[in-house]
């Protein structure tokens, strides 16, 4: 049997801009860059390191000439690192504020369980997003700050400007490569629960149909994604790729 208890509502702010409505759409904008971005990134990574050493490190060198002469070297990286910046941030707070206002509507904890219908992308949704959080960290130090090759022989914190040799030398690490595959795992529930989402969100959801194209658009994204980029590290610490 279920308790509760009757408190105060929670004081929220009835501006636009701190509106939950607000807050979720642009947790679905934020998340929209997000998926074009890995998408766009789990193709070159799939297509280029399968295509061998001299063609990935071309690639590499081709994003940072993006834009030339118009823009500088690096220039359209840059303003796409301030984009998915901005965003992560952005997205970061939403979900933060979302997820405070929904524990203040209901301070005290009901006995009964909660449904065991409810998903398990969606259930994992918070800590699966703060886990991606410090992949992503790790990762850009690794592989763009840093550029530290943890797999050069004896010298574990070894720097390399070498894009391909990093990549390969890193995951036949056996551990680094665990690290990259649950973080594609996380990253899978994340897309599939928040492309479903984030389409209730912006109202492509209004029918039964819709929501069944929704779905299913949701998980065949989550699952090219996450399966796209787990193949090249598999593929490195198998001996697929050399």
């Amino acid at each position: 049997m279920a308790t509760s208890t009757v408190s105060k509502p929670p004081r929220t702010r009835t501006g636009k801009a701190g509106s939950t409505v607000f807050l979720k759409v642009l947790m679905a904008v934020t998340g929209f860059i997000f998926v074009l971005f890995v998408i766009a990134h789990m193709y070159g990574n799939l297509y280029k390191l399968f295509a061998g050493h001299l063609a990935f490190n071309e690639y590499s060198e081709h994003l940072r000439t993006i834009g030339e002469p118009m823009l500088p070297r690096h220039g359209f990286l840059t303003i796409m690192e301030i984009i998915l910046g901005v965003s992560v941030v952005l997205h970061a707070y939403s979900a933060a504020a979302l997820w405070k206002r929904a524990k203040a509507a209901r301070p005290q904890r009901y006995v009964m369980r909660k449904s065991i219908a409810q998903s398990i992308s969606s259930r994992w949704m918070r800590w699966g997003g703060l886990f991606l959080l410090l992949f992503v960290i790790w990762h850009l130090l690794q592989f763009t700050i840093v550029k530290f090759n943890v797999g050069s022989g004896g010298n574990t914190a070894a720097i390399t400007h070498d894009p391909y040799e990093l990549v390969v030398h890193s995951f036949n690490v056996w551990w680094v490569t665990l690290i990259y595959v649950l973080a594609m795992i996380a990253l899978g529930m994340h897309l599939r629960h928040g492309i479903w989402s984030a389409s209730q969100t912006l109202g492509f959801t209004p029918t039964p149909r819709a929501r069944v194209i929704a779905n299913g658009v949701a998980i065949v994204v989550a699952l090219i994604v996450a399966v796209g980029f787990v193949i090249p590290p598999l593929a490195i610490a198998f001996g697929g790729i050399k």
